[in-house]
């Protein structure tokens, strides 16, 4: 393996670490938050969030078995607010919140179209 891939490898398992020790944190209360309408009515492209989904799996597995949940079958609604919340830094992961951040709207509800059936 050459250098580069050995230090892309190092940054895949911190995140992953970082991740898996602020999850406990995810839980806050977002009950007085919410995401636009317009924004929950974008109709993602399924096959663009096929596309863009590896960055997700990488740390997000099918079935959850670590401290990281699994987010295949959420419903679209929800994956959508809960990335949104990421994105406006209303739920408190660094991690996801500069993932989400580099996400559009549009990006947002693709990945949501692929996860809520991803098969």
């Amino acid at each position: 393996m050459q250098q580069g891939a050995f230090k892309s490898m190092g940054v895949a398992l911190g995140l992953v670490m970082l991740a898996q020790s602020l999850h406990a944190s995810d839980a806050s209360d977002v009950s007085d938050w919410s995401v636009a309408e317009d924004i929950l009515a974008i109709e993602g492209d399924r096959e663009y969030g096929a596309y863009l989904s590896s960055e997700c799996t990488t740390c997000h597995q099918t079935e959850t078995s670590t401290e990281i949940p699994a987010i295949a079958y959420w419903p679209r609604e929800d994956f959508v607010t809960a990335l949104h919340a990421y994105k406006d830094k209303v739920r408190p992961n660094p991690v996801m919140q500069m993932i989400a951040g580099r996400l559009s709207a549009e990006e947002i509800a693709a990945l949501a179209a692929y996860f809520e059936n991803p098969e």
